[in-house]
């Protein structure tokens, strides 16, 4: 088994998946907007010549011509930043992102290449295809507070879960147990693109071609494991919420090593 299955009544759509928060599916991966008393955040920013789908799409939601108050980020990966340069030069707003992340976002540091032998489908496949950057934000990057609090979201934190990139972070909020998961976890198999046009609601690892650090990947997601997050908002697949989330999600931490990790691959022992 390399899935962890969960129930259609538990997939939250992506226009509310909680209060404050709503999500962009773009093509593979899924941006999201997170609402305060003093204005909006932007998490991630999709894949390259996405900016003007987000900017539409924020107009929607916010207003013609919606300048968030910062932008977080998972982690600096292609698909999560693509459009991070052209976003932030035109609504010229802080970025912010876990000081491990910094060199991949300020123009100093490739991302290891991908490892496409882990199997599971094209997108594993083509993964030596894909931008390993870097990109270079340096005028409107800043650190992520060491205190854990997140700029800009009161009654928000950022949880370090290393693994699939050595500065991934998650964000948690613990009046609801929301958690925006990043690539820590998928709720689609990232590997396949047939998994990722179905979008059948199921748990699995983190995208295995770019996972770096599979011991760490395994302990970040027994981390949010522990937390119960009741709704989860993740990089790659459908946000889900309910009474069983908590538990998919123990399932998934405890089989972690045979339902996520890959039976081969350079970095799979």
């Amino acid at each position: 088994m390399d899935r962890i299955p969960v129930s259609e009544k538990d997939v939250a759509p992506l226009d509310h998946i909680a209060n404050d928060l709503l999500g962009l599916r773009i093509a593979m991966v899924n941006v999201f907007a997170v609402l305060s008393s003093a204005g909006w955040v932007l998490v991630d920013a999709g894949l390259p010549l996405s900016a003007d789908r987000i900017r539409r799409w924020t107009s929607i939601h916010f207003g013609e011509n919606a300048t968030p108050q910062s932008i977080i980020l998972t982690h600096g990966h292609f698909d999560h930043v693509g459009a991070l340069k052209d976003l932030a030069d035109d609504w010229d707003v802080p970025v912010y992102v876990h000081s491990l992340e910094m060199p991949y976002v300020t123009g100093k540091k490739e991302y290891p290449a991908p490892d496409p032998s882990v199997g599971g489908g094209l997108m594993a496949l083509l993964s030596p295809l894909y931008p390993r950057g870097p990109i270079d934000v340096s005028s409107h990057v800043r650190e992520l507070p060491e205190n854990g609090s997140l700029p800009d979201l009161p009654g928000w934190r950022w949880i370090h879960t290393p693994g699939h990139t050595e500065g991934h972070v998650s964000f948690f909020r613990d009046d609801d147990r929301t958690l925006i998961v990043g690539d820590a976890f998928c709720t689609t198999k990232a590997e396949s693109v047939l998994a990722i046009a179905t979008q059948r609601p199921e748990l699995h690892g983190p995208p295995a071609y770019y996972t770096m650090d599979w011991d760490q990947a395994r302990d970040s997601v027994r981390k949010l494991a522990d937390m119960q997050p009741s709704t989860v908002a993740p990089g790659h697949g459908l946000p889900m919420a309910g009474a069983d989330v908590p538990a998919a999600l123990n399932q998934l931490a405890a089989n972690f090593d045979s339902v996520a990790r890959p039976k081969q691959g350079r970095r799979a022992a």
